[in-house]
């Protein structure tokens, strides 16, 4: 099993190209993928694979995550001086409306969301216009939609916009500082009860480390200690790497899309190199 985990943020807008806004990438790729014979599975396959409840064949697929939950997952917005942008979702109907489904037929991506709605609503403010842009109301159509997971991404980031003050003196904007028990069920614990509840009779399953962090805490101590009673499956990072059955379980590696590739040429190079 050598499977890559390909990531992307809504949000990553500043043009109207490949390299300058992850919704043209995502469709681009979308068609990059298939040209190439690579079969786009949900993350629930890998994870069931790799703890041997379930017997897939993975050759030659690819797993499609994003991250931050904003409605531009969603929703197609008029984003500032960029115009309307098609939403992960709709480039996932639109690609099965051109190609059909036979193309692409367990056609998934999993969009991991920050918990809280107020830290949600600073983060719009912050680094979104004030366009209540960071919202719950669209995770139950786009769970039921069967393109779309919900995961957790943490309580609110730690996010240097959230204006509450950091659990027990803890710096805003740096997710190595989650460095003890409080402050992991803080961000943890507490953001897959708050999304358990939204998205119920779903659950939460797998953790995605805010900016990419991976606090030496989390991993070697709170989720190896911890995550099987918060229903953890695994939980994943980035490190540029497919995923194999030797994959740690509590830093499962990603490519994250303008920073591991910036082009199609660079990212089917990844899916050469990844086998």
């Amino acid at each position: 099993m050598r499977v890559p985990i390909l990531t992307y943020h809504a949000v990553n807008i500043s043009g109207n190209d490949y390299a300058s806004n992850d919704h043209v990438a995502l469709a681009q790729d979308l068609r990059l993928l298939t040209r190439l014979g690579k079969r786009i599975v949900p993350l629930d396959w890998v994870i069931d694979t790799w703890n041997g409840t379930a017997v897939r064949d993975l050759e030659d697929c690819v797993v499609l995550t994003c991250d931050d939950g904003s409605d531009l997952d969603y929703f197609d917005l008029d984003f500032p001086n960029h115009g309307i942008q098609r939403s992960f979702y709709n480039v996932l109907v639109d690609f099965h409306a051109e190609y059909g489904r036979a193309a692409q037929p367990n056609l998934h991506l999993t969009c991991f969301v920050i918990a809280d709605r107020s830290s949600r609503q600073d983060i719009d403010q912050g680094c979104l216009f004030s366009k209540d842009w960071m919202r719950d109301i669209w995770w139950h159509s786009a769970i039921r939609s069967g393109l779309i997971g919900i995961e957790n991404h943490s309580f609110d980031h730690n996010h240097a916009a959230v204006k509450q003050p950091g659990l027990a003196g803890m710096a805003r904007g740096d997710f190595f500082a989650v460095d003890n028990f409080e402050r992991a069920e803080a961000q943890i614990a507490n953001a897959r009860v708050l999304i358990d509840q939204e998205i119920a009779p779903a659950k939460t399953r797998v953790f995605a480390y805010p900016f990419g962090h991976i606090p030496p805490y989390l991993i070697n101590d709170y989720l190896p200690n911890h995550g099987e009673r918060l229903g953890l499956a695994i939980a994943v990072g980035d490190g540029a790497q497919p995923v194999t059955m030797d994959s740690p379980r509590w830093n499962w590696p990603r490519y994250i899309c303008g920073w591991h590739w910036k082009n199609p040429d660079a990212l089917a190079q990844i899916l050469a190199q990844a086998g």
